[in-house]
């Protein structure tokens, strides 16, 4: 008896024990603001804050500063819940203290066990402890659906790490992306793919709906879209920055400045990458006056893309020379052939006259010499090749290609032809570039002396002069060229009318800097003005006819396909800078002789050097007023009409005016043939084929 009262009394304790549990937290919150009034805080002076909102504050902090103290909040209120249970069954019913923890841990798990229970006490200590183990249970999913939730919404914003290494990182988003990974896709199908990592400061999600809408195939390539700033070191680690084999940091469609100061401050900040970087860095500008600054910083990792340079250069070329546009194109771009730099010791001893009719498949240009790492284009005949040296060569892709013996080539004499001295050229600027100044200049080096540039734009001609003395040229100091200003808007068809159109040899049409900003205005004004000049020519063409054609053939050696592409239905040459490639079309169906993809060849340019940081040395000499360049010559200059001559035998004889011929264009053809294939093939010429040629000027 004594036994069963000590066990009453235990029993009664662990009641009233368990019920102090239950009543303790509701008299917490009802009597926890009267503690500061007890005098328990010392400073009278001060505004109270009470202690339930000082409570509530601090478990807010707790919860919100660690990821972890929810799951265990949720764990010890489960510990609390079966012992106060445990505790309450063990006073209703006969368990002893560890059965009835049991059974409370077992209604807390399934809250249909509690249905075998028989008394009132244990039936409503069970029910309570069930409806507490649902509470506990819909707080787990809760948790657990944050949590999936948080990592699918860190997902979606691209906010997981990449774990990559050997990758391409692209830095920046513009409208020259999409080119830029069809062009990275090409380069790297022979591998299967690879893998493209773009970080930008735009919402994952659209990121790649966009990528989406290129509707393209990347030939096992993968593109990664991670959400972020380039100038913050968190994500530029967390798209593995330091394991990249090339990064390329894009320009953005803002002011030209502004755009080159934000891409000095992405080179900065790689720069502060603490692991080092483990590829180069081609970081495309929009002026070229910020470009040696760019280099001062990143130093020796750094190449550089002056997109607006390079396209300014390349109109000039294209305007002298019809056709340029599609040779660059297939050139830069991995479509078809491009160039390689690669070394081969089977050729060490060798002539350059010899390694040049040594590649089946490929074209050799130039070499890479050991002793001081610079890349010479256009060699001597005589250059012998040393050990280390490296041949640049254009070639379909990096693995098609090797030497093979030297064929027996018979070399034969070239035909004498009239060399023709260069004649004044009158040429037309419609709009205003940032670098006018620059483009003046190449212009002053092409042009013979007494040749006009009439500039017509929308910017007040006292205005004009000051501009360029501010780009570091005075109009007085030109000496091949004179300066013709004219006033006007060049959509406006009675300004146009203003122009002796029908007299200019070239007309180039410009992005003008007013609308550089917006790709799609500055694209639709150029093509409102081509389509304009086409129309006042047409109505001007018997003046042409008589005059221009003949004066232009007569001073020329251009062949009927050149001659064609300069006239274009009788007119002159038109170049027109397209900013958006979706342009293309539009263009085309005006019947454009000749046109520039601004966007497009910059993208190209960019994923070349990306792929191969020593072919911007060759891209910066090609497209230099210096030194040598790309030339679509008559064949007329190397071969008699219906000779029959393989392509090696024309490579040799073009050796004679020192120059290299990397492909022809037959003159039935629509498009030139690079790297032609079957060079041992002997073929008949005829004198209206045209030869592509990398020579120095004449």
């Amino acid at each position: 008896e004594v036994e069963v009262l000590r066990t009453r009394g235990i029993r009664n304790y662990a009641l009233l024990l368990s019920s102090f549990f239950l009543v303790m937290p509701f008299l917490l919150h009802k009597f926890l603001d009267q503690i500061p009034k007890l005098g328990l805080s010392d400073r009278s002076n001060e505004e109270e804050v009470p202690w339930s909102t000082r409570l509530a504050y601090r478990v807010d902090v707790v919860f919100s500063s660690f990821s972890y103290v929810k799951p265990l909040a949720l764990l010890l209120a489960t510990l609390v819940l079966i012992v106060v249970g445990g505790l309450a069954l063990y006073a209703v019913s006969q368990d002893s203290i560890w059965d009835a923890f049991w059974r409370a841990w077992t209604y807390v798990a399934d809250s249909g066990n509690h249905a075998d229970n028989i008394g009132f006490g244990p039936r409503f200590v069970s029910v309570c402890i069930s409806l507490g183990g649902l509470l506990i249970f819909a707080l787990m999913l809760g948790l657990v659906s944050d949590a999936i939730s948080e990592k699918v919404d860190s997902l979606k914003k691209g906010k997981s790490e990449v774990i990559e290494s050997n990758h391409t990182l692209v830095l920046g988003w513009s409208d020259k992306l999409g080119s830029l990974l069809k062009q990275l896709a090409i380069a790297n199908q022979s591998l299967g793919g690879s893998i493209v990592v773009v970080l930008a400061e735009r919402d994952k999600e659209q990121m790649e709906i966009d990528i989406a809408k290129l509707e393209f195939d990347f030939m096992g390539t993968s593109v990664i879209c991670r959400s972020g700033s380039p100038l913050i070191m968190a994500d530029l680690k967390k798209v593995s920055v330091s394991k990249a084999r090339s990064i390329i940091v894009l320009a953005e469609v803002e002011n030209a400045d502004q755009s080159d100061a934000r891409a000095l401050r992405v080179v900065l900040s790689l720069a502060g990458v603490k692991e080092g970087l483990k590829g180069h860095v081609v970081v495309e500008l929009s002026d070229i006056d910020n470009e040696p600054l760019v280099k001062l910083v990143g130093g020796e990792m750094v190449e550089t893309v002056v997109a607006h340079d390079v396209i300014g250069r390349l109109m000039i070329q294209c305007a002298r020379q019809p056709g340029l546009a599609q040779i660059w194109e297939d050139i830069l771009g991995f479509d078809n052939a491009e160039f390689y730099i690669k070394r081969w010791p089977q050729l060490d001893g060798l002539n350059f006259k010899d390694v040049l009719i040594s590649f089946p498949d490929a074209v050799p240009c130039g070499v890479k010499a050991a002793s001081n790492g610079r890349i010479l284009l256009n060699p001597e005949d005589d250059y012998i090749l040393l050990e280390g040296d490296e041949l640049l060569v254009i070639a379909e892709d990096d693995d098609t290609y090797a030497p093979a013996p030297v064929p027996k080539v018979r070399a034969g004499p070239l035909p004498k032809v009239m060399s023709h001295r260069k004649y004044p050229e009158k040429v037309l600027f419609c709009g205003w570039r940032r670098d006018m100044d620059d483009m003046i200049m190449v212009l002053e080096a092409f042009l013979a002396q007494g040749s006009e540039l009439w500039m017509f734009s929308e910017v007040p001609e006292h205005e004009r002069e000051t501009k360029l003395l501010d780009g570091g040229l005075d109009p007085q100091s030109l000496f091949n060229i004179k300066l013709v200003h004219r006033e006007g808007n060049a959509v406006i068809r009675r300004h146009l009318e203003s122009l002796p159109l029908e007299t200019f040899d070239s007309i180039l049409i410009l992005a003008d800097e007013a609308l550089e900003e917006s790709v799609v205005k500055a694209d639709s004004r150029s093509l409102a003005t081509l389509l304009l000049i086409r129309d006042i020519q047409s109505k001007r063409l018997p003046y042409k006819e008589t005059k221009t054609v003949q004066i232009r053939q007569a001073g020329s050696s251009h062949t009927s396909w050149i001659r064609e592409m300069e006239q274009a239905s009788n007119k002159s040459i038109i170049i027109s800078e397209i900013l958006d490639s979706r342009t293309r079309h539009l263009v085309s169906v005006s019947k454009i002789g000749d046109y520039v993809l601004s966007n497009e060849l910059v993208s190209m340019a960019l994923a070349m050097v990306a792929e191969d940081k020593q072919i911007n040395r060759v891209l910066e000499e090609l497209f230099s007023e210096e030194g040598n360049e790309l030339y679509i010559r008559t064949a007329a200059l190397y071969l008699y009409d219906q000779e029959e001559l393989n392509f090696y035998e024309v490579m040799i004889r073009a050796r004679q005016r020192h120059e290299i011929i990397i492909g022809y264009r037959p003159a039935a053809a629509e498009r030139a043939i690079i790297n032609p294939p079957n060079k041992a093939e002997r073929r008949t010429w005829s004198i209206e084929d045209v030869m592509v040629a990398v020579a120095e000027e004449e």
